[in-house]
């Protein structure tokens, strides 16, 4: 009886008030009947009892059809006389008497009969060690069945030592690489991941994988199930971009080998719809979901058990979108069907009763979801005992009814037998324990018993700091970005607790902070380690080399393919586009597990280790964009109100001070209009004295004698200038603070001083961009440093004018570093930065653009769109591909005869150059500090690229800088420096003079450079 873990995803749990949770059960995907490999006949019967016999085969073959057409019931007296007879002819230790029995204990345990069916595996079992030994594949089987009902059961400490004996036998018997080895060491991994145990659940689905693509070809259905299993763990952890390629793959092996309208195609459609609906595309997973239940309904009926998961996850999907008058009527049909073929007491039926309940208290509709919700517990207690996850899934399910009716004392309770299962059951550490202790801290917030609630938040945030760096030791830089999207909920919900209910509660006030510099550009941090980690390997790992390799023509390739290649391909870019992102996000999450074995073990950031960095004249502002949580809300609608802005203020004593500073959305037009206005040079001083009281003003008095101040915004607050808003007295904040830019707070860990490898600075300038012969209009804005802000689509027609200032500049700073080497004109190539090893200053004066992606709103105002749009749009949605500098023969890159050096510095190549001991980039150009904002996580640009490569600190543009007002500024900087002032007070001195010159006191002129990472002197 082989079986394999299908994922078959029965509905949307909600398991945390801050964060809703699809609920995944792995149904056993079971052969039935299977006769045992030793079972002969021999001739010894009567004709009637061969009559007899033959009977009974031909009932069994019955039994199997009804058995996959989910006919139970009708099944299950035949199944009876099948084992009637053969009891009665071959006596009651005969092999095919154990398969009868296992058959018949298989059917009940589809219907959720677990106790009915454990004598008959039990049984069985025995028969086989009697009469084939204690170790033949019959009995490895028999085990793997007894521990699949243990599983089902919740029973994981009784079933993982049966696998384990199955998988043993198994691979005494038959080998380490047969199709049985697969499926054991898959079930296995399946129980591991039921208890969260992912870290050692992944080396069995691979190890399974590898055996069934070896021994049975790539392109088998058991190859298609296993790659569906190791695609559900990912899913699991949030690695969605891990997950999606080998839902593909699987539903691409069954359609090939099976067609497009069979069940198992109907089931991949469905995993593969669940990592789309994760990632709220929703749009992507309703015609997959809709197509599997068609094919199932087709194929099986309209009253199967797979298509009552079919209606159910479909409306989850439309529950998860707030539809829910699209969302009820599917899940009542789910649940006659589940109630008429599996009975009313049924697990499904159970599951299916809890959904539809959750979906009645989302609603409000308290009085219908009552009864739904004690009925699934009911019938979950009745058929899997009182100590299962579900039971505390229901637990919680119908304490967070009680809780939204202000029943707080019957909630508790509720909440508190549910975590205690779950720590049993599943271990302290597992992401459910988590949530259940977030929702037990929601509830004490909805009591006002702000100690308790700031307690089991931090338990649980402590849970979720364990899961989030074991995740983050793998994957690509893309699913790291879907995963921390998961943690937003408690993150929203530890600093809506600081703001609205414990202002004056330090432990919350610190634990809020200490979260939010935990998590806030955490995946910055996790690619520049890997990176870093994996380059100083170079040397002495001949496989690191290979995969560092592959890692930088992979950008390379993506990076020409958008700005070299010869438009008649342009109808192939797409299809390109996505194989390479596809290669490159294998080669990421390949250099995330190479990285992870050099490693060492870190311990979670804690507050005090960033207070001990911030100096006694400063003061750390971290900005956050949240969502406030209502722990008293009575529908979902009314948990979460509009995104606003919040502000911590951490100065080197003391505890941290936090702040709300109003809706995101007014601030962040606020920011878009200043950002327009310094440029254009219009009605900035109106909105910067504007800004000032919404966003400085507030916090002034926590500032305290800090004129330091070390600023991490976020959001649209990312692209703009602090130093151009005006106070009270109408200065500019540059001539009251200085200002040293940050990622997060966390940044202060990070500040190093390592030279001991740099080699002598570089400056770029004059470069020959060879635009006199191209017959394209010039997209230069007349005496500035960069191109028109651009949509994509039109990357490929991008030119640029020569800038006549940047020699001039270089010599400059040449007489302020004499050991600087100058690259100008045709050698200020690709090629050559890419060549640099760690240059102690990079200074690039040349071009630099970003284009915003056509999908969508730009950051901009409409003034600064270029019109009229491309008509062809070619969508780029990586930003870092987006974003860059141009360079010798930029102009000409179209008839490039060397692809590798096409005059273009993507974001994402730079991210790929040798910066492990520079002490300073410049990029003296235009929009090199811009990029794609993402909320808690940074601007994807030029910055993000540097501090991958290893740069200690940069300055960086917001808007297009004037050519010549950019040379008296660099002049200075550089000048400064060598006076030995820190790295960004030398920035704010000249800029100071610039501000108090003739010529160049507007902000347009000076304030566009903004310093960010060390701020320190350099070390000569």
């Amino acid at each position: 009886m082989k079986k394999l873990f299908s994922a078959i995803n029965t509905a949307g749990i909600c398991l945390a008030p801050w964060m809703v949770v699809g609920a995944i059960t792995t149904g056993l995907v079971l052969s039935m009947p299977v006769e045992g490999r030793a079972q002969q006949q021999t001739p010894t019967y009567s004709t009637e009892e061969q009559v007899a016999l033959q009977e009974a085969q031909e009932l069994s073959k019955q039994v199997a059809n009804l058995y996959h057409e989910g006919k139970y019931s009708t099944a299950i007296p035949l199944a009876e006389r099948v084992l009637v007879i053969r009891e009665k002819v071959l006596g009651k230790e005969h092999p095919f008497v154990a398969t009868s029995l296992n058959n018949l204990a298989t059917l009940y345990q589809a219907q959720g009969k677990y106790q009915q069916a454990e004598p008959l595996y039990q049984r069985s079992l025995a028969i086989f060690e009697k009469v084939l030994g204690k170790e033949h594949p019959d009995v490895a089987e028999s085990l793997n069945n007894l521990a699949g009902l243990y599983q089902a059961q919740g029973k994981y400490q009784q079933a993982e030592p049966l696998y384990q004996r199955s998988l043993a036998i198994f691979e005494k018997v038959l080998g380490k690489e047969h199709p049985d080895i697969a499926n054991g060491l898959n079930n296995l991994a399946g129980l591991y991941q039921a208890q969260g145990k992912y870290q050692q659940a992944e080396p069995l689905y691979q190890r399974s994988l590898a055996i069934f693509e070896k021994v049975l070809g790539k392109e088998h259905p058991d190859v298609a199930s296993s790659l569906n299993n190791l695609a559900l763990l990912y899913k699991k952890q949030g690695k969605y971009q891990q997950a999606e390629p080998l839902y593909q793959r699987s539903l691409a092996i069954f359609e090939k080998l099976l067609g497009k309208e069979h069940p198992l195609v109907a089931t991949s459609l469905n995993n593969l719809a669940l990592v789309y609906k994760a990632q709220g595309k929703y749009q992507q997973a309703e015609p997959l979901y809709q197509r599997s239940l068609t094919i199932r309904e087709k194929w099986l009926g309209k009253e199967h058990p797979d298509v009552a998961n079919s209606l159910n996850n479909l409306a989850a999907l439309y529950y998860a979108q707030g539809k829910y008058q699209q969302a009820e009527p599917l899940y009542l049909r789910s649940l006659a069907i589940f109630e008429k073929v599996l009975g009313k007491e049924h697990p499904d039926v159970a599951q299916s009763l809890n959904n539809l309940a959750e979906l009645y208290r989302a609603q409000g509709k308290y009085q219908q979801a009552e009864p739904l919700y004690f009925r699934a517990l009911l019938i979950r207690e009745k058929v899997l005992g009182k100590e299962h996850p579900n039971i505390a899934q229901s637990l919680n399910n119908l304490a967070e009814l009680y809780r939204a009716q202000g029943k707080y004392q019957q909630a508790e309770l509720l909440f508190i037998r549910a975590l205690a299962i779950f720590e049993k059951l599943l271990g302290k550490e597992h992401p459910y324990v988590a949530q259940s202790l977030s929702n037990l801290a929601a509830l004490y917030q909805a009591k006002g018993d702000i100690t308790r609630a700031t307690d089991f938040l931090r338990r649980g945030l402590e849970v979720q700091a364990q899961n989030l760096n074991l995740i983050f030791a793998t994957g690509s830089e893309k699913s790291k970005q879907d995963y921390i999207r998961t943690f937003s909920g408690t993150t929203n919900g530890i600093v809506s607790l600081s703001l609205q209910e414990a202002r004056n509660n330090p432990v919350a006030a610190s634990l809020a902070l200490t979260t939010v510099l935990r998590r806030k550009g955490l995946v910055l941090d996790a690619v520049a380690d890997s990176i870093q980690i994996l380059r100083a390997q170079l040397d002495k790992n001949p496989e690191t080399q290979k995969l560092f390799a592959q890692w930088l023509q992979v950008q390379q390739q993506l990076s020409t393919l958008i700005y070299s290649q010869p438009e008649k391909q342009t109808a192939n870019l797409k299809t390109q586009l996505e194989q390479l992102e596809a290669e490159k996000e294998q080669i990421e999450a390949a250099i995330s597990i190479q990285s992870a074995e050099f490693r060492q073990q870190t311990q979670s950031v804690q507050l005090a280790a960033i207070q001990a960095k911030i100096p006694k004249d400063a003061a750390l502002v971290e900005i956050v964009q949240y969502e406030p949580f209502n722990a008293k809300s009575k529908t979902n609608a009314q948990k979460w109100s509009k995104p606003r802005y919040a502000a911590a203020v951490l100065r080197s004593s003391g505890e941290p001070k936090w702040i709300d500073l109003g809706e995101a959305a007014e601030i962040d037009k606020l920011a878009i209009d200043f950002r327009v206005a310094l440029v254009k040079g219009i009605r900035f001083k109106k909105l910067g004295r504007t800004l000032d009281e919404k966003l400085i003003a507030p916090i002034r008095p926590l500032l305290g004698d800090a004129r330091h101040i070390l600023i991490s915004p976020d959001g649209q607050l990312t692209l703009i200038p602090f130093e151009a808003l005006k106070d009270e007295q109408d200065k500019f904040l540059i001539q009251r603070y200085a200002f040293s830019y940050l990622t997060s707070g966390r940044d202060l860990l990070r500040l190093n001083s390592d030279v001991n490898n740099a080699s002598s600075p570089v400056v770029l300038a004059d470069v020959d961009y060879n635009n006199q012969t191209s017959t394209v209009a010039s997209a230069k804005v007349s005496g500035s440093r960069g191109s028109q802000n651009r949509r994509s689509g039109d990357l490929a027609n991008l030119i640029f004018d020569p800038l006549a200032a940047t020699k001039d500049e270089a010599v400059a700073i040449k007489k302020v570093l004499p050991n600087a080497k100058l690259l100008l004109g045709k050698d200020a190539t690709e090629t050559a930065i890419k060549q640099l090893q760690s240059p102690s200053i990079l200074h690039l004066a040349t071009h630099g653009f970003f284009i915003a992606d056509v999908a969508q709103n730009l950051n901009a105002s409409p003034d600064l769109e270029l019109t009229p749009r491309p008509k062809e749009i070619i969508q780029v949605e990586n930003p870092l591909l987006r974003s860059g500098l141009a360079l010798a023969g930029f102009n000409k890159r179209k008839q490039a005869t060397n692809n590798n050096d096409d005059g273009v510095l993507t974001a994402l190549e730079v991210a790929g150059l040798d910066l492990r001991s520079n002490q300073l980039v410049v990029l003296s150009a235009c929009d090199t500090g811009k990029g794609d904002i993402k909320v808690g996580d940074g601007v994807y640009g030029l910055r993000r690229a540097l501090v991958i490569a290893g740069s200690q600190s940069q300055v960086l543009s917001l808007w297009q800088v004037d050519d010549t007002a950019t040379k008296e500024l660099m002049v200075k900087y550089y000048n400064n420096l060598k006076a030995g002032k820190g790295r960004h007070e030398a920035l704010r001195s000249a800029q100071l003079d610039l501000l108090n010159s003739q010529d160049y006191s507007e902000p347009q002129f000076w304030a566009a450079f903004v310093p960010s990472g060390n701020w320190n002197p350099l070390n000569n």
